[in-house]
């Protein structure tokens, strides 16, 4: 399921991605896509930096696909950048609709008028994250308790420093989850993993656990995978094969908690 949002000069434009299935597993994925429709366009950007990991988490989708038909998964996507709105940020956060990433200046975003930033938030952050309380909702409304996990990826060098991490695990004030699935990362697979890494709750990435999993008590985490791993679909399945009997085994031991 696709959703449409009108937009102030009477365009739509596809914002969220929906897929569900009987599971109790819901998988999200903020920053899935590097388009730019109308009406934002291409908010002053080369092609090269419209490909680059400022507009999106490159390879997370595929990986989200992936892991979600071999876990039975439930999915939602956003499906625009994550510089025309990040749904992973708050509307008060300077990284919803950021003027500069990274290194990149985003001359689209420069001096947003509050009209602006209101219309945005209004065609993007809401309807996704209301879809996703939907679905939270309907399944606690059933008796059920869904585990929710956010899907990420990070370049290999930030700011000119390269990162040696390849799988990170994140957690915002429930850390179960993602203790359980580091452990089982370093036991099962060979990557290099870390806690807390390359992005903690403190850089104000963890907003979508805390307005979504956290008020319901949920089982929840964040995922982050090093992009050069998961940069093509052979590469994402095979990515996905190492991490879904880590994901499976660690909601096992949830379960049984």
């Amino acid at each position: 399921m696709t959703a449409l949002e009108p937009q102030p000069d009477g365009c739509f434009a596809p914002v969220i991605a929906v897929s569900q299935t009987r599971g109790d597993l819901i998988l999200v994925c903020e920053h899935a896509s590097n388009s730019f429709p109308a009406p934002w366009g291409d908010l002053g950007l080369g092609p090269d930096q419209r490909q680059a990991h400022i507009a999106w988490d490159p390879g997370a989708l595929g990986l989200m696909q992936a892991l979600a038909r071999r876990l039975d998964a439930s999915t939602i996507h956003a499906t625009v950048s994550r510089l025309i709105y990040d749904c992973n940020r708050a509307p008060d956060m300077p990284g919803a609709m950021p003027a500069r990433s990274e290194i990149h200046d985003v001359p689209g975003n420069a001096n947003l008028s509050d009209a602006s930033r209101l219309a945005r938030t209004r065609a993007v952050y809401l309807p996704f994250h209301a879809a996703l309380h939907g679905m939270i909702a309907e399944q606690i409304a059933q008796g059920r308790r869904p585990t929710v996990i956010t899907i990420h990826s990070f370049t290999p060098v930030y700011f000119g420093q390269a990162r040696a991490v390849e799988f990170g695990v994140i957690h915002d004030a429930d850390d179960r989850l993602a203790c359980a699935i580091l452990a089982l990362a370093k036991a099962q697979t060979d990557l290099i993993c870390g806690l807390n890494a390359p992005y903690s709750a403190a850089d104000d990435v963890t907003h979508t656990l805390r307005l979504q999993a956290i008020p319901y008590g949920l089982v929840n985490a964040m995922l982050e995978i090093r992009n050069d791993l998961i940069s093509t679909p052979a590469a994402q399945e095979a990515m996905a094969d190492r991490l879904a009997p880590v994901l499976a085994a660690a909601l096992a031991q949830m379960t049984e908690a």
